[in-house]
């Protein structure tokens, strides 16, 4: 009781200052078997360096299945910012620019003489007909305005 009634009561401040035991030398402390570690602090923290740490993550852009080669739905065929490649048939357009494959067959890369767009068109498997949409858009190519 007596121990629990000494951790529980309360210290003035005039008790902490005098009852304060000091200490002139590490011989001192260790003499009733008690050692202790006196630990210098520091009063500010050295600066750290600034000029690294702020490197990026690779963004792997490009072109990922090039001209000829087989593809699958949902493939994807070029990464990138930005439309560098533009979609054409049967290539789909993701909200980052990706181009992706949206039915199955061969990969083909066209420029046009006059602008200098890309496309990029997946030539459908064999017994695949393009729709008609597509066909009447591929029929009508648009005209260089003068």
């Amino acid at each position: 009781m007596n121990f629990a009634s000494s951790l529980c009561r309360r210290l003035n401040i005039k008790e902490l200052v005098t009852n304060v035991p000091v200490y002139r030398s590490t011989s001192e402390v260790s003499g009733e078997g008690l050692s202790l570690v006196f630990r210098r602090w520091a009063t500010k923290r050295t600066a750290g360096s600034t000029k690294n740490g702020r490197d990026s993550k690779p963004k792997n852009l490009g072109v990922k299945k090039f001209g000829g080669e087989r593809v699958m739905p949902g493939n994807i065929i070029v990464r990138q910012r930005g439309t560098r490649f533009h979609p054409g048939n049967y290539v789909g357009c993701g909200k980052d620019h990706t181009l992706y494959a949206l039915k199955e067959g061969s990969l083909k890369f066209e420029r046009n003489k006059l602008t200098g767009r890309k496309w990029v068109h997946v030539v459908p498997k064999d017994g695949h007909v393009l729709h008609p949409v597509f066909a009447y858009a591929s029929a009508i190519k648009p005209q260089a305005t003068q």
